[in-house]
């Protein structure tokens, strides 16, 4: 990954975060690291914990970033979910995942997807 994409997927991810405090979220955890990939954020929020992906594109030459959550993706995310629960021995959950547009700097557009691997 370029030093470019870095940047834009941490300003991604900073942007998401504030906006998911602004709603009542609390983050557990930034990056939580599993045996089946990494979680981008772990929240809390009317007592379920929510697992967060975050998207983050700069231009649409490749599609919006949630077309970018493809089966695979969408396999490991439930995979490292299910991990983190019963590690943690949990019972309510979800995946939302949050589509970030922008460039670093500007002022983000932000779409929320909730509970989207059911």
């Amino acid at each position: 990954m370029s030093r470019r994409q870095q940047t834009v997927g941490k300003w991604g991810e900073a942007m998401a975060a504030a906006f998911l405090l602004a709603k009542g979220y609390t983050i557990i955890a930034h990056n939580y690291r599993t045996p089946y990939g990494e979680i981008d954020m772990v929240t809390c929020c009317a007592g379920a914990t929510i697992f967060v992906e975050v998207k983050t594109r700069t231009t649409h030459t490749y599609g919006y970033p949630e077309d970018s959550i493809t089966p695979r993706k969408q396999a490991h995310l439930t995979a490292a979910a299910e991990h983190y629960t019963q590690q943690n021995n949990l019972d309510h959950w979800q995946i939302d995942v949050i589509s970030i547009e922008g460039q670093p700097g500007g002022r983000p557009r932000i779409t929320h997807f909730k509970n989207v691997l059911a």
